[in-house]
């Protein structure tokens, strides 16, 4: 792949926002603010760069689940960066090697079209209907690419360490169950609160709400998710992976809702296709799993610093 200047922009685009970001930790030192730094840049290039999900720069083009081999190429591709993460943060490769995939992700989420672009390719209730019966199940792809960038780090792990363990997590199932249920809860409310645009009533489904712009989507689930992961840690004692977990969950239950007939009809008939039943709705999956994960490990490790604190001022 050829670099042009517009990608050498992007790249650098994209490594100033993590620097920026990472400022706002001062108690990570430089050379562990460059691991993080080199680790999302494996996964920009290798992922968001080099992946087969299409070109985005049409009207409409909304990046959706390859193909058979797109796919399989996808998940190598997560592997691989994961993998590479490890080694390029080791001997922290195993808390920030995990950061690679859903960074590449993430350049993916941001380039490609909103929910309301899907659905002005979906005029018709027939049609809406048959596009998010399809939709329901894409969260669970993104959240298998995220989980084989995970499987690159231990592979990594392995080779050096010959480890098996992997995240903190309960020993009780309910337990597990309960955290993730809990982070669906907490997220879903949290972005209902952060994801906002103009609102309108409506007679019959209380109200109606226009398509967030990405730059809204992307602080609002990035935060939801790390106020989730945060919560959860702390009062739950329970790792980043359900959360991140819940993120899938919360956009398959979201479109899911929305496909009753009647919930549909009224939105088809009395609004354009801008306009959502809630905020959560308007959301892609590839933007709720990408951003998900990423604000689930930073929260996560916020609580785990304030824990910290707690016990060694």
């Amino acid at each position: 792949m050829e670099l042009s200047w517009l990608l050498v922009f992007k790249i650098g685009a994209s490594l100033a926002g993590v620097i920026a970001g990472m400022g706002m930790f001062s108690e990570l030192t430089w050379p562990v603010k460059l691991k993080v730094t080199a680790t999302l840049l494996a996964g920009i290039i290798l992922i968001g760069f080099l992946a087969p999900l299409g070109t985005p720069v049409e009207p409409f083009r909304v990046i959706s689940v390859p193909a058979f081999g797109g796919a399989a190429a996808l998940v190598g591709l997560a592997v691989l960066a994961g993998f590479i993460g490890y080694f390029i943060s080791w001997p922290n490769g195993r808390e920030i090697g995990i950061l690679a995939a859903p960074a590449g992700l993430a350049i993916w989420a941001v380039r490609g079209g909103n929910m309301a672009e899907l659905m002005r390719l979906a005029p018709t209730l027939a049609q809406r209907q048959a596009l998010l019966a399809a939709l329901k199940w894409e969260p669970i792809f993104w959240l298998a690419t995220v989980v084989a960038g995970f499987g690159g780090v231990i592979i990594g792990e392995y080779l050096v360490a010959r480890r098996s363990s992997f995240a903190p997590h309960s020993s009780l199932i309910v337990s597990r169950i309960f955290a993730v249920v809990a982070s669906v809860v907490i997220a879903q409310f949290c972005i209902g609160i952060f994801a906002q645009d103009v609102m309108i009533p409506d007679h019959r489904l209380g109200s109606v709400m226009a398509q967030p712009a990405v730059s809204q989507i992307v602080f609002a689930v990035l935060v939801s998710f790390g106020m989730t992961a945060f919560i959860v840690k702390k009062f739950l004692d329970a790792g980043y992976i359900w959360p991140i977990v819940a993120s899938a969950l919360l956009s398959g239950f979201a479109v899911i809702t929305s496909l009753r007939q009647d919930t549909l009809q009224q939105l088809v008939e009395r609004h354009p296709p801008t306009f959502f039943t809630s905020s959560v709705i308007s959301i892609m999956p590839l933007q709720m799993v990408a951003f998900g994960v990423l604000g689930s490990i930073a929260g996560y490790w916020l609580a785990v610093r304030v824990n910290f604190l707690r016990k060694h001022p």
